[in-house]
């Protein structure tokens, strides 16, 4: 089937406004978030609004040997997204539908273009609690969170996004439509195909439908924020709450860099002192007493680890203006340049030791890096800013992604953390994963899309 054939089958399929071939208009869908990746110019975007939409895509652009890219919002921040020349971009945000929410089991059945705050909010409504919270939450999508397992901020209590999955609708590279996983609390029967499709990128299927766990609603957090005069402090503040068995619904650690840009930006003083060289912002939502107990006993452990500054509130208001500071650091970093964030997970026990080699990188290229993360999962955010227009600034921010990412292996870590591998760290995932693991990558690709249409080049070469 030629190219032209292939539009017009694709118009008669889902109507001539859901296929956009305008090089304009095409150009947009092109890519994500990340600046590093490739991409490439689209023959067509398509925006199917229901499930048969995307199987009839999904046939057509087989028979026509034609790649198909699929794609949510496109707030992704690793090139998983990203065209390549000659693709279908298959858009899911028309499919934004809840499908149900049962309360009484606790759990949602929701389409892959529902915005995650608009579920948050929705299931709120119920008393339920939807838990992966991605930076981008206000506008990214659950097929988005799905393809890349998105993470958050809640992740060191409530996990990741495959831990909320229970269940998928995917269609395959045939056009069929796999029905796996369950609605039941338990269930092993067979493989955990669920799992597989999340965190795929689209390599294997396009997901139309998600059954999602849901929590009861937590109690309104308790804040506590301590500041460390040095990132060695902070990191075994850290530890010492992993071993002691705490676990906050929320810790993250800021740098000094990351401090200052955040106090400038909101022109305000979080109190922790010009010396200040970490942050901690932990939160628990276990509610009334036992909220107080947890926060007492953070606050005891960053006391007892040197902190130059601890201060706790159950004030909800205060709680979210302390957060703020953590939420705006990458808006923040826009007052030097552009920036180009990392996505890196080590031992708990090895953040000071990542946080100490991204500063020594600073130093080496010359350019801003400020590391803000996840410090009770051990997923760090550093973040490089440069200039965009200086070609010299933009090869030194490339050479310290790199070396960041070597870091953080060396310290018995992982490339990616939430991001996904995309199409900036391919080399990096056969890095960590090693030939065997690379061969049975390449082996569940081949099983499931034997002609390499979807989203290929992502995540791996097959060859």
């Amino acid at each position: 089937m030629s190219t032209d054939a292939l539009l017009t089958k694709l118009r008669a399929e889902l109507g001539k406004d859901a296929v956009l071939t305008d090089a304009d208009v095409t150009g947009s869908y092109s890519r994500d978030m990340m600046p590093l990746a490739p991409s490439g110019r689209p023959l067509a975007v398509v925006l199917p609004s229901d499930v048969e939409g995307v199987q009839a895509v999904v046939r057509a652009c087989a028979e026509a040997k034609v790649p198909i890219v699929p794609r949510g919002a496109g707030s992704g921040l690793s090139g998983a997204a990203n065209a390549i020349d000659g693709c279908v971009v298959l858009v899911m945000t028309k499919l934004d539908q809840i499908v149900e929410i049962d309360a009484g089991n606790r759990l949602a059945v929701v389409q892959p273009g529902v915005v995650n705050l608009d579920f948050r909010n929705a299931v709120e409504k119920h008393g339920l609690f939807y838990p992966p919270d991605p930076s981008s939450y206000d506008w990214c999508t659950i097929g988005g969170n799905l393809s890349t397992n998105a993470g958050g901020l809640c992740c060191v209590k409530y996990g990741v996004t495959t831990d909320s999955v229970l269940g998928l609708e995917v269609v395959l590279a045939d056009g069929s439509l796999l029905k796996t996983g369950r609605r039941t609390v338990k269930g092993v029967a067979g493989y955990d195909l669920a799992r597989l499709f999340v965190g795929s990128e689209g390599t294997l299927g396009v997901i139309t439908q998600a059954t999602v766990a849901l929590k009861p609603l937590p109690q309104a957090p308790g804040t506590l924020v301590a500041g460390f005069d040095t990132t060695e402090a902070a990191g075994t503040a850290v530890a010492r709450t992993v071993r002691e068995g705490l676990v906050p619904s929320l810790m993250e650690i800021m740098d000094a860099s990351s401090i200052k840009a955040a106090e400038t930006y909101l022109r305000t003083d979080l109190g922790a002192g010009s010396d200040c060289q970490a942050l901690l912002l932990c939160q628990s939502d276990a509610g009334g007493e036992v909220a107080r107990r947890e926060l007492a006993a953070l606050e005891q452990i960053c006391n007892d680890c040197g902190a130059t500054m601890t201060y706790a509130t159950d004030d909800l208001e205060e709680g979210r203006m302390l957060m703020q500071a953590r939420r705006v650091v990458l808006t923040a970093l826009e007052q030097y340049g552009v920036w180009l964030t990392d996505d890196v997970s080590v031992p708990r026990t090895r953040i000071a030791e990542l946080i100490a080699g991204c500063q020594r990188i600073s130093e080496e290229v010359g350019l801003r890096i400020a590391v803000v993360g996840h410090a009770g999962d051990g997923n760090m955010h550093p973040t490089i800013v440069y200039q965009p227009d200086d070609e010299d600034e933009f090869a030194r921010a490339r050479r310290a992604f790199d070396e960041i990412l070597d870091v953080g292996l060396k310290l018995g870590g992982t490339v990616t953390g939430e991001h996904g591998v995309g199409k900036i760290k391919k080399e990096w995932l056969e890095r960590e994963i090693g030939p065997v693991g690379m061969r049975v990558h390449r082996q569940i690709k081949q099983a499931l899309d034997p002609e390499n249409l979807f989203n290929p080049g992502s995540m791996f070469s097959m060859t």
